[in-house]
């Protein structure tokens, strides 16, 4: 784990734990990078509820309940898909903040309209309205997309509770 992203996720579980606030992911394009990120650090069970890796887009209707209609107008990669799974996790969980990533970390995938590089993401609040983030990257590689985008869903998770 990279020193700084593993000391961010340890400042920010011990934030939901003094909080008594619990988390849930929902990731497609991060493959579980978010949870792992989490659950990496000693004592995460108190504040990781579950973690969805939800990759396919039938994974996404069944896991979390992202209407396939949405994903058939939107596409997988969108900020209504995005959204739906973040407050799908938040409904499939017992956590009280959810995240969602949806992206096309490359190096294939991508389209004129939806490159190499972006990702979107959803986080869902109890009792708050659903926040989106859109990042476009670019076509940095697989790896180094796929870390951001855990960079950025560590951050909205810190924004929220800030």
């Amino acid at each position: 784990m990279i020193p700084d992203l593993r000391d961010r996720a340890a400042a920010l579980l011990d934030a939901y734990r003094r909080r008594g606030l619990k988390i849930a992911t929902a990731e497609s394009c991060t493959g579980g990078l978010v949870a792992a990120m989490l659950t990496e650090i000693s004592g995460s069970s108190a504040v990781v509820e579950r973690g969805f890796v939800t990759y396919s887009n039938e994974a996404k209707t069944e896991l979390v309940g992202v209407p396939a209609d949405l994903i058939f107008t939107h596409g997988a990669v969108s900020e209504p898909v995005a959204r739906a799974m973040a407050e799908g996790a938040l409904a499939h969980s017992r956590a009280d903040m959810a995240v969602g990533i949806t992206g096309v970390a490359g190096p294939t995938g991508g389209t004129a309209t939806k490159p190499v590089g972006l990702v979107h993401f959803g986080l869902a609040r109890k009792g708050a309205p659903t926040i989106h983030l859109e990042r476009r990257y670019g076509d940095l590689g697989r790896e180094t997309v796929r870390r951001r985008a855990v960079e950025d869903a560590l951050s909205l998770l810190e924004q929220a509770i800030a």
